[in-house]
């Protein structure tokens, strides 16, 4: 069984910060009713830990966030020294302030402060890391379901049997057609417990459409939007291949016409959107299987993002789109980027 190791939660993510705060409120409401002797006293009590708990919350979770990118970086001990340096020191810079402003009306003292702030922290820390544990498994899952959802075998064995009648008429073709195959096959064998950029996702990307185009010939056209798109941005590595591979195997297959994929990548503000188009057949019966490539992107954008990352699915007349929006957070070449587990 593989060593669990700790992982640093990325604190710009929203759904890190919405656990947090959702963490310490509930703590500071549990706080309040344990010290109340009566219900009548609960507003009032409940104003002057607000009046502490609030600046210390926001200020930290502030502060934590615009270090996220050093935090990640770093050693998990190291940054976790971090992490309990910045609140720490901000708590006691609020509880500075506030002294002299308060001045006779200040009721807490700075080391009762400071050792509330210290356990708070390490409970969350140590949620973060039962989160992980507890998620580990469905990681293993969703990388086996991924390597069976973009590996079929009857695109392995169709892609084989392209190259071969190619080898005598274009050795060159059927050459650089086995190098796709084989960089597929790398890309999904290997592990997949870091980001890739996005440009080298459009890169394998186009190389398993080559391979298609030559089997399908005429019949499968390609329209890519990728002048907006931003290279860097990081993504689970072969999200977009089991896509365009249901797009073909439902959209291009079926049919003796020609149909055409569009995949439009841009960036918006703080967003990336990936939009993958193709043709909806009306009078040929649906295969079975276009769910497990879908649902298991899904799994992977929440097990790194989190809730700031989606895929959904528009039916048009004509028309089938998977629509994936995920934060932008550009990939440093010698980054490793963990699930997020939040």
């Amino acid at each position: 069984m593989e060593q669990y190791k700790p992982v640093m939660p990325d604190f710009r993510n929203f759904g890190v910060v919405l656990r947090a705060l959702m963490l310490v409120h509930i703590g500071m409401l549990l706080y309040v009713c344990a010290a109340i002797s009566s219900w009548s006293e609960w507003a009032v009590r409940l104003g002057d830990v607000a009046f502490w708990v609030e600046p210390i919350l926001m200020g930290s979770m502030s502060l934590l966030a615009l270090f996220a990118p050093f935090l990640q970086r770093w050693l998990y001990q190291r940054a976790l020294v971090l992490v309990y340096g910045i609140v720490l020191s901000w708590a006691a810079l609020v509880h500075q302030v506030f002294s002299k402003l308060l001045f006779e009306l200040l009721t807490v003292s700075l080391m009762q402060m400071l050792m509330l702030v210290l356990i708070t922290t390490a409970l969350l820390m140590w949620h973060y890391q039962l989160w992980l544990k507890t998620l580990s498994p469905r990681l293993a899952e969703a990388r086996l379901l991924a390597l069976q959802a973009r590996i079929r075998p009857h695109f392995f064995f169709n892609s084989l049997n392209a190259v071969l009648s190619l080898i005598r008429s274009q050795p060159k073709l059927a050459e650089h057609l086995l190098q796709n195959l084989s960089e597929l096959f790398r890309v999904a064998m290997g592990t997949q417990s870091s980001l890739s950029s996005l440009k080298r996702e459009v890169e394998l990307a186009k190389g398993y459409l080559e391979i298609e185009k030559v089997r399908l010939g005429e019949r499968l056209n390609i329209e890519w939007h990728i002048d907006n798109m931003p290279e860097k941005a990081s993504i689970p590595p072969l999200i977009l291949q089991p896509l365009l591979e249901n797009a073909v195997y439902h959209g291009i297959e079926p049919s003796i016409e020609p149909g055409t994929i569009h995949i439009n990548i841009f960036r918006s503000r703080a967003e990336v959107h990936i939009n993958i188009r193709n043709p909806l057949l009306p009078n040929v019966v649906a295969k079975s299987g276009n769910g497990m490539a879908q649902e298991n992107v899904r799994e992977r954008l929440l097990l790194y993002f989190d809730a700031e990352a989606n895929l959904s699915i528009q039916r048009g007349n004509d028309y089938y789109q998977i629509h994936i929006v995920l934060p932008f957070r550009e990939l440093n070449n010698e980054q490793t980027v963990a699930p997020v587990f939040s």
